[in-house]
């Protein structure tokens, strides 16, 4: 019997290797194809591909009945697709057609192992998404390489969260969403992709408590609009509510306030549940509503920037963020909510005629914060540092602040922005070449640089 496995193993090594099949392709009905293999290498030919020329509307309705509602569902593994060149246009009047249940995702990746290169995938069209994604990666061990969305199909746009996210009881307008790119999958990892939002919903987002997700040279770009631009309006959805919002106003109101910015889309970079080892590795994101809300879950962040955000970074419980910044022109640079984090963050100088009512909010146990100013130059608007602070509700810049313990806290502040302390601090201790307005916390320890 020995003898037998030892002459079956060295028939096995001696075999020849066989590398992976290499396919060249020009249709998109064959990439659906060959997305259900395993072990290939699809090499398609570089060019403008419209989803409707596979996708023909005779064939919708046959897909509805079989429940279909993805375009493409990448089920193979061990494939590399090398889509460099290639752009795919999507009507996103086929979503409307297709008329999917909530939460549906139109290109879906749930083999494991598969490396995606270069595809760009763009939404046109007037059609509406009932709160899909236009990709899902849910397989393990998936790899993207410079994958690029430009994501359209939400309504309404043009308000941002004033007005709701959904489901909530308080919603006084009933949104349907598009978002760009959902890791489910274990192991992924995605290099230099990018989400052009032009549509209510998140740009890169994790569900699913996934483990060992990896972001690296990725960008995410909303639009903003002023509030003022909202309230200017003589028609449409947010006319039709009277403007009522959501959340309460400063002056316990629920209606627009004049004088803020909002972003178009959700967040940049978003998790959700506890996910664990994730990490951002100079990522960048712009005109979004938050930068990167990593708040229920731990995640390290290296040389990541942030522009233009309604807040920039919103974290919890040991979350790192090295060497990174961001800046206050439209809404906070910081909101910590949880423990154990430790955070180095540049103020970068950009201001508006926007109202922002904070620099940071920090609350929580053993937290180590500290702020800079890029090139030593500060903001002339003086933003104040609050210190035993939450967010306002929702994170909406327009509602007020409430008061939470902050205990244990190192907050060293180079940016000449002044300092509130709360009546529920304790025993921090707080370095600081700016202002300290009001002290009202117990055993803190101040030294002005």
């Amino acid at each position: 019997m020995k003898s037998i496995v030892r002459v079956l193993l060295l028939s096995i090594l001696c075999s020849p290797i066989v590398s992976a099949a290499e396919i060249k392709i020009n249709l998109i009905k064959e990439l659906a194809k060959y997305a259900k293999d395993s072990g290939n290498t699809i090499i398609m030919e570089p060019g403008f591909y419209r989803l409707t020329d596979y996708l023909i509307k005779d064939s919708i309705s046959a897909r509805r009945v079989r429940k279909e509602f993805q375009y493409i569902t990448f089920s193979g593994s061990n494939n590399i697709f090398n889509l460099k060149g290639v752009e795919i246009e999507v009507d996103t009047e086929i979503r409307t057609l297709l008329s999917p249940p909530i939460h549906s995702d139109e290109f879906l990746v749930t083999g494991s192992s598969n490396t995606f290169l270069g595809l760009t995938i763009k939404c046109i069209g007037q059609g509406i998404s009932p709160g899909g994604t236009v990709l899902q990666v849910a397989g393990e061990g998936n790899v993207l390489e410079d994958v690029v969305l430009h994501v359209k199909g939400s309504f309404p746009y043009g308000y941002g969260d004033l007005f709701g996210k959904g489901k909530q009881a308080e919603t006084t307008i009933k949104h349907q969403k598009h978002s760009g790119l959902l890791v489910t999958g274990n192991n992924t990892k995605l290099y230099r992709c990018k989400v052009y939002s032009r549509s209510f919903g998140h740009c890169f987002f994790i569900q699913q408590n996934p483990k060992n997700v990896y972001f690296e040279d990725c960008y995410a770009e909303g639009e903003v609009r002023s509030t003022d631009a909202v309230l200017n309006e003589k028609s449409g959805p947010a006319f039709d509510v009277k403007f009522k919002t959501w959340t309460q106003n400063r002056d316990n109101q629920y209606i627009v306030t004049p004088g803020y910015m909002k972003s178009l889309c959700e967040d940049g970079f978003r998790t959700y549940g506890k996910c664990e080892n994730i990490s951002f590795n100079n990522c960048t994101a712009k005109n979004t509503r938050a930068g990167f809300e990593l708040r229920f879950n731990s995640a390290r962040l290296e040389n990541c920037t942030t522009i233009g955000t309604e807040r920039a970074y919103w974290i919890g419980d040991n979350t790192v963020i090295v060497n990174s910044k961001g800046d206050a022109n439209y809404g906070p640079l910081l909101f910590v909510e949880g423990n154990n984090v430790d955070v180095d963050l540049t103020l970068v100088p950009t201001e508006s005629d926007r109202i922002v009512h904070s620099l940071i909010t920090v609350f929580g146990e053993n937290n180590k914060v500290l702020l800079q100013a890029e090139a030593g130059i500060s903001r002339k608007q003086k933003l104040p540092i609050l210190l035993g602070y939450t967010p306002p509700l929702h994170g909406e810049s327009m509602s007020p602040y409430s008061e939470e313990k902050v205990i244990g806290l190192h907050l060293t502040n180079k940016t000449k922005m002044p300092i509130t302390i709360g009546k529920m601090a304790e025993n921090s201790f707080i370095e600081t070449n700016g202002e300290v307005l009001e002290n009202k916390g117990k055993n803190i320890q101040i030294r002005l640089q």
